[in-house]
């Protein structure tokens, strides 16, 4: 009888000693857990080489995507309507939203205009090379101001177009709102073309695509100017006669 209170014993010894085993892992890695993650937090994150360059291009593209979208329904709306003629209620809600897109866009140029010559943009393929966009240069601070005034221009024509087809849908004149509806479209072909010369993007590699044109050779120097016949030498003074 004195036997059974050891044998309880040791098997309470021994199912403890089994928790304790299993559970002291369990606890360990709960412990570590929150630790590991603090010690990942704190790490110093290497930045990926090229973000900033490839980010700006992206940003440049959606702000250019953005504009073209609002303007899809406006376009849509009128070209599809009766004479092209909407409600002034509906023609001032969808102009809205364009201005809308039009002035995030020129805030985001006007912030930072990304350039070619942007070190931390990855290098593109080699392209053949164009000719520059009249009043546009590369590199340097006249470079980037010069294509952000061409950024900036294209969006204020594209919002004068889109005012021009908001008032033509609600004039009464159907002979408006095909004209209208032309200039918007090529706003926004302009709008696109800044943001290709200014946003510092890859030259496009798309085969089948025909190369740009290569740029004119450059101007030969002008001819020299002929020079001038010698003028002649004055005659010798006569010498005084001798008695």
């Amino acid at each position: 009888m004195r036997a059974l209170p050891a044998r309880r014993l040791a098997s309470s010894a021994l199912c403890a000693t089994l928790l304790t085993a299993v559970a002291a892992p369990t606890a360990l890695a709960a412990d570590a857990g929150p630790a590991r993650e603090q010690r990942a937090r704190s790490a110093p994150r290497a930045p990926l080489p090229g973000a900033d360059g490839l980010a700006a291009q992206a940003r440049s593209l959606g702000d250019a995507g953005g504009v073209l979208a609002a303007i899809t329904p406006l376009l849509d709306a009128a070209l599809k309507a009766d004479k092209g003629q909407l409600a002034k209620d509906q023609a001032t809600k969808l102009a809205a939203a364009v201005q809308d897109a039009i002035k995030k866009a020129t805030a985001a140029t006007t912030a930072t205009t990304p350039t070619a010559a942007d070190p931390a943009a990855p290098t593109a393929p080699a392209a053949p090379a164009s000719p520059a966009a009249p009043g546009l240069t590369k590199g340097g601070q006249g470079g980037t101001a010069a294509i952000a005034d061409v950024k900036a221009a294209s969006l204020a024509a594209l919002q004068k177009a889109v005012d021009g087809l908001a008032a033509a849908t609600t004039s009464g004149d159907p002979a408006k709102v095909a004209p209208a509806a032309t200039a918007v479209v090529a706003g926004e072909v302009n709008v696109l073309a800044a943001t290709l010369v200014g946003g510092g993007l890859p030259a496009p590699d798309l085969p089948g695509l025909p190369k740009p044109p290569s740029a004119p050779a450059a101007v030969p120097p002008a001819p020299a100017a002929p020079s001038l016949p010698a003028a002649p030498a004055a005659p010798a003074a006569p010498k005084p006669a001798t008695g």
